[in-house]
Formats: structure tokens, sequence, C-alpha cells
């Protein structure tokens, strides 16, 4: 646990420096940590796993976002089916690209790299076949590299991949693979598509 705290405030302290040396703010008051591209607040509601999402700015080009729905996690030991929280701490490193080529960056439009933790838990446990204890608890973590589309009337599409330390409470840990493939509805009000640059 304390190796993943280190890994996040390093990941926090490089990425806030790239974000930093861009030179972008999002008004001209010279603010070096003020949002550009990035909604301070969204949250989206998820069909293809129901639930909910709620996204939200730290500082440029930096996310931060929790989930709650169904999934699955799969690693050596097995599979478990059930209720999920996803946590995640998004790097977003293509907003800039994608303004110039004019595409949209409203609603969170990019791809991005993140710390990824999952929590299964045990009371909302549709299947599994891992041996153990029938009460247990199942938390991943990780990195993932995701992409995200917010399109003009709020349609939105997420889809993960990556890998990462499955640790059990009750059964055995490993390492396995996360996938994560959503599509929701961004209920949240977004910018405008006309960036400002300072």
């Amino acid at each position: 646990m304390k190796k993943l705290a280190c890994l996040i405030v390093i990941f926090l302290i490089v990425f806030g420096c790239l974000g930093f040396a861009q030179g972008r703010t999002e008004t001209n008051s010279g603010d070096p940590f003020a949002l550009i591209n990035l909604e301070r607040h969204q949250f989206k509601f998820n069909f293809l796993s129901p639930g909910f999402t709620y996204e939200f700015a730290i500082f440029k080009d930096l996310t931060a976002s929790t989930s709650l729905g169904f999934g699955a996690a799969t690693y050596n030991e097995g599979y478990a089916l059930g209720l999920v929280m996803n946590n995640r701490m998004r790097y977003y490193y293509n907003l800039g690209s994608r303004l110039k080529k004019d595409k949209i960056v409203a609603g969170n439009s990019g791809n991005y790299i993140a710390f990824a933790q999952a929590i299964f838990f045990s009371q909302v446990r549709l299947a599994t076949n891992i041996k153990g204890a029938s009460d247990f608890n199942l938390g991943f973590y990780g990195l993932v590299h995701g992409i995200q589309r917010t399109y003009p009337k709020g349609f939105n599409f997420t889809a993960e991949i990556g890998a990462g330390y499955y640790k059990g409470d009750g059964v055995f840990s490993g390492f396995g693979p996360l996938v994560n493939i959503n599509i929701g509805w961004v209920a949240t009000k977004r910018k405008s598509r006309k960036p400002v640059f300072h």
C-alpha cells in the first residue's frame, strides 16, 4: 500500500510539472494550474455497465474519477463478477494535439494513462470460480491506457486496457489484466469547444 501511495505522489509531481510547463491557461489570470480543456466536474450515467461515474479536474490535464457499477475481475486464480468501484487518476496526454487538429476536447475527450484501483465487493457478487472463503473481497491496483470521447448530445464512450495486481482478502492474490468498456451519457454541461490560449 505504501508503494502505491509513493507511485501516486510521483505521478502527480511529474505530470503536474509537465502541465505547468505547457503554459496554457483557461483565463488571462496567469494561474499555471487553471483548467483549459478539462471539465471541472463531469457526471455520467453508464449503460453498458449500469452505474455512474464522477470525474473532476485536479489541474491541467489531470483528473480523478470514481465510478460504481458492475464488472468482472479475472486473474490467475479465477474470475469474479459483481459490483465494482473503479477509481482512476487520469493524465490526458493528447488534448493539445487534438485541438490543433480541430477535434473535440469538451467532455474530457482525449486519450489518457491512469493509475487504476478497483474494489470488487463480496456483498453484491453474481458469480465466481475463485477458491477460498465465500465472503471475500478483491482489489485491483495497476496502470491502464484509455480513451474517452464525449459527443455534442452527451453520448460518451470510454475504453481502457491495462494490467496490475489483484489483492485478495480471503483468497489468494495474483496478477492479471483489466479491460473496461463503457457507453454512457454525460449529464453535466460541457465546456465550449473553443479553447482559450494564453
